[in-house]
């Protein structure tokens, strides 16, 4: 059973809220220009880099669905944070992985960014998925195409995505609009 299983206090949540979005918004680098002009890229590495922030960050994002069977973390940082709120919860973890970097057969949604289009896989098989309570993680929403096709691919697959969660949204780029009926939890909004 997860650690987040039992009841907890309205202060006992907003204690861990408060403490992710400390050190998120201490800690994020922003880069701008990066990857293209235009674009300012938050970086969340020395957030998880940093053992009290990882770890705030872990208990907050495990919160959202205690009671999920699988979690799945969004290449590339989805990966740390899937693997360290897997653990916690003591559920299983899948990569969702960028196109053509999964041996066949997959699953395989394109979608765009702010920046231009990509796809995600996961595998069409070895794995099943089917009735599966999936927790969705990524590490930043901005316009939202990235977690809408992840969560499709699990749909696809006959999961069901319980909740997505975010460490850091950009609220103003709205990428929550293209969310499904899901609950979708960030730490940070800004």
């Amino acid at each position: 059973m997860s650690k987040h299983g039992l009841t907890e206090s309205a202060d006992a949540v907003g204690e861990r809220v408060a403490r992710a979005g400390e050190a998120v918004r201490r800690l994020t680098r922003w880069h701008d220009d990066f990857p293209t002009p235009g674009v300012r890229f938050a970086d969340l590495t020395p957030v998880f880099a940093d053992a009290e922030g990882f770890h705030a960050v872990i208990d907050c994002l495990g919160a959202c669905a205690p009671d999920a069977d699988l979690v799945a973390g969004v290449d590339a940082r989805g990966f740390l944070l899937g693997a360290g709120v897997a653990a916690s919860l003591g559920t299983g973890v899948v990569a969702v992985r960028k196109a053509g970097k999964l041996p066949p057969p997959v699953l395989s949604r394109e979608y765009t960014l702010e920046y231009g289009s990509a796809a995600l896989e996961i595998p069409a098989d070895g794995i099943d998925l089917k009735g599966r309570r999936v927790l969705l993680l990524d590490d930043v929403l901005a316009t939202g195409g990235t977690l809408a096709a992840a969560a499709g691919l699990f749909a696809a697959a006959g999961a069901e995505v319980v909740a997505a969660a975010v460490v850091l949204e950009l609220s103003a780029l709205g990428g929550r609009a293209h969310q499904g009926d899901y609950s979708l939890t960030s730490i940070v909004q800004l």
